[in-house]
Formats: C-alpha cells, structure tokens, sequence
C-alpha cells in the first residue's frame, strides 16, 4: 500500500530498485545495526524471470560456487562472507535445512558438522515428516537482532543453512569469519561498518539510470 502511495505522490520518480534499498537499509538499523548513504536514481529492469534465481547463491552451494556467483557481480570473498553475515536476521522454513538433520548421511544421518548438543533442539524445531513450513531463526537466539552473533555460531558449527555452515569449514572464507569474530593474531573487521560498505557495492551491481529500465507502477510486474 505504501508503494502505491509513493506513486501516487511522486508518479514515474521513484524506483522499485530504490525503495527495496532503502527499505533494507531501514530494516537493519530498526534492528540494531548501522545505516549508511543510500545512493538513489537506479531504474527498474523491464524483464524479470524465474530462472534468473540460478544465478544466486544457493542454500547448498559450495564455497567455491558462491565466490564464482558473487564475482560474476564484482564482489569479492569479503562480501560474500559479509553479505551472507546478513542471515544475523530473519529465518529460514525447516525445507531448506531438515534434510541436514535427518538424511545428510547413511551413519548419524545428520551434517556432522552440526554441533552435537545443538542438534536436538533443531530437531525438536523441525521433526522429520513435520511441517516444513515451519520458521527457524538463521541466528540462533539473535535472529532480531543486527550482531555479530551469526558469525559465533558459525564457529561453534550451529549455522542453520548448509551454505552458511561452509563459510566456516573452508580455509578462503573462514579467516574472514575469524577477522569478524576479532580473532587473536588476525587483523580485525568491524562486521557493521563492513555490512555498509558492502550493501553498497551490491546495490550498485548492474544498476540501470538514464533511459534504461523504466520506473515501475507496481513493483511486481513491468509497466
């Protein structure tokens, strides 16, 4: 409703594009996390389809499939690893993780990377031949809030998607894990300052200005 009267005040100014950056810039900092400058002026893109999800990181991919689909946009393994620092809020449905619980292997049928004691309380969360649509925090115990918490998790085998968990067992991204964590012996990152910076560079990814794209009426379709 919101959008439609952002059009209707300013009809043909304001994007799609730009709205979702502003909006995802609002949601982090109402949870606790930084803002930054949102540079405004990007078009909408008159084509969108499905089979464009492929190109996105997967909740199954290997790292080295992740950097492949991050470099493709010009982003580096930092924001990868900082981007993916994002699942600090929000939630997942038990379909996109329970087979890690119940059917990752033919010993414990579980991902042995899952920390031991952690697994039942997922387990409990998400029962096998349970309701798949049920919702579990990305962040255990601080889905709502902006914190560095996910990243601790990580380390103590306790992240909840596949492709999170692997940003810990590979050698390329789990020193950035480290560096967020403010590991003994590694050069420190401050996760907030860096989330910015990379929200950024992301937002900036293939923008269309000018007399690309359009400015759509209603976001989810084409003029």
């Amino acid at each position: 409703m919101k959008l439609l009267m952002i059009e209707a005040a300013c009809p043909g100014v304001v994007s799609c594009a730009d709205i979702l950056a502003l909006a995802a810039r609002d949601a982090v900092v109402l949870a606790g996390g930084p803002g930054w400058a949102v540079p405004t002026g990007r078009r909408d893109g008159r084509v969108s389809l499905a089979s464009d999800a492929s190109n996105l990181p997967g909740f199954t991919d290997s790292v080295d499939v992740q950097k492949q689909k991050f470099a493709a946009k010009g982003l580096n393994t930092q924001d990868l690893v900082t981007l993916v620092g994002g699942h600090t809020i929000g939630t997942s449905a038990c379909q996109f993780f329970s087979y890690r619980l119940y059917n990752f292997n033919s010993t414990t049928g579980a991902d042995p990377s899952i920390d031991s004691a952690f697994l039942p309380q997922l387990r409990s969360l998400c029962p096998e031949n349970g309701d798949t649509s049920t919702r579990v925090g990305l962040d255990n115990g601080s889905e709502n809030r902006f914190d560095n918490s996910f990243f601790a998790n990580l380390r103590n085998g306790r992240g909840i998607l596949e492709s999170d968990q692997k940003l810990w067992t590979d050698d390329s991204t789990k020193t950035f894990v480290q560096r967020f964590l403010g590991v003994r012996g590694l050069l420190g990152l401050t996760f907030s300052a860096e989330f910015g910076r990379s929200m950024v560079k992301m937002s900036n990814v293939e923008v269309k200005t000018g007399t690309d794209g359009e400015i759509r009426k209603v976001c989810s379709a084409i003029n």
